[in-house]
């Protein structure tokens, strides 16, 4: 490693299925070195995949530096771990491989490693395809849970961050028959403590405004459409607010967004997937990032997936992928201040009693 004194974040960035749009809109990010003021990026992935998407994509002035270890970064370069034996790997845009599964398995694996022992401040992961990454030791339905088991946290939040619209969900990445089951008081009280704690914590909100959405069509219309609303919702957002928490709902879902109502708060929970990241999505396209809350370290990606139908063909956009890297440049950058903040804090110290006072027991003030 550089031994010159560099306070820029090193980021992990992690290739994801290598015959989606994940090379691509990595290499377009960080073509000519050009976020090097910024941070230090890593890519973890294969250098053998990176130079030929480089080749199909005319990217040819533009050279990567290949690395076996963190240590060994060039703070002015764009520096790639290969993490498999990649000397025969050829990459097929558009196409799903068990081979390309495996490979951004591997990749993640080896990125999440250097994050638990610090020597990346953040991860952004590329996309995924959540069936071909699946093994025996990879049996998740996608990023965010896996990251919760490896940091041992029993659940993380999904947040979907655009600006200052931020959208959490209760229930991630289930079936939608499965959802009512999980929509209870403990859960949600558990989501709203993480979303307040992450708008304090990451975010720099000292007393943020949530807003909670319903369950059912029309927030159950009093009971009419449904029962959630009146049994669990309504009964926790009022033990929050009596601790002089700002949680708000529950919305109806529909009129929430179309209004543009979500522009009064810091951030919005949704009761499932689509109820909240389609309006989102709809709102940040290209310009959303998926963060994951609740963590100890940081961890962003862009909000969208593989893309197979483009991939190849130089027609992605990489907005979402540069978005989740500036996040978690700003909120690694913003936990380390606050640490030090913490850190260096002055500590108050006990005053002494009126007989131990030396102006008043008559006893000799010292002066070191």
């Amino acid at each position: 490693m550089s031994d010159q004194i560099n306070d820029k974040p090193i980021i992990g960035i992690t290739i994801g299925d290598y015959n989606g749009i994940g090379p691509e809109v990595i290499l377009k990010a960080l073509e000519g070195n050009q976020l090097a003021k910024l941070c230090t990026p890593v890519i973890y992935g294969s250098l053998r995949v990176l130079n030929q998407y480089r080749n199909l994509l005319e990217m040819k002035d533009w050279t990567l530096h290949g690395i076996q270890k963190v240590e060994q970064i060039n703070h002015k370069l764009t520096n790639v771990i290969t993490c498999w034996h990649d000397h025969q790997t050829e990459i097929h845009p558009g196409k799903i491989t068990a081979e390309a599964g495996q490979g951004s398995l591997a990749s993640l694996k080896r990125a999440v490693e250097d994050l638990k022992e610090g020597k990346i401040k953040a991860l952004v992961t590329g996309p995924i395809n959540k069936d071909n990454i699946q093994s025996e030791t990879f049996q998740f339905p996608g990023h965010t849970e896996y990251l919760a088991q490896e940091f041992k946290k029993e659940d993380a939040l999904m947040f979907m961050v655009s600006g200052d619209l931020r959208v959490g969900v209760l229930t991630g990445h289930i079936p939608l028959e499965h959802v009512r089951a999980n929509i209870t008081a403990e859960k949600l009280t558990a989501k709203l403590d993480q979303i307040i704690q992450s708008l304090k914590d990451d975010f720099g909100i000292k007393k943020p405004r949530v807003a909670v959405l319903g369950l059912n069509p029309h927030a159950g219309e009093n009971g009419l459409l449904g029962n959630e609303e009146i049994d669990i919702i309504k009964p926790v957002l009022q033990t929050f607010k009596d601790k002089g928490n700002l949680v708000f709902g529950p919305f109806p879902a529909d009129g929430f967004f179309a209004a543009g109502t979500y522009r009064q708060y810091d951030a919005i929970l949704a009761m499932y997937h689509d109820q909240g990241l389609i309006p989102f999505k709809t709102l940040a396209f290209n310009e959303g990032v998926n963060f994951t809350a609740g963590l100890s370290a940081v961890r962003t990606s862009p909000d969208h997936g593989t893309a197979y139908n483009i991939a190849g063909k130089n027609l992605a956009e990489p907005g979402s992928l540069l978005q989740a890297i500036y996040l978690a440049c700003d909120v690694s950058k913003f936990r380390q201040t606050n640490q030090e903040i913490n850190q260096n804090a002055l500590v108050s110290k006990p005053q002494p009693s009126e007989s131990q006072h030396p102006a008043k027991s008559g006893g000799k003030q010292r002066y070191n």
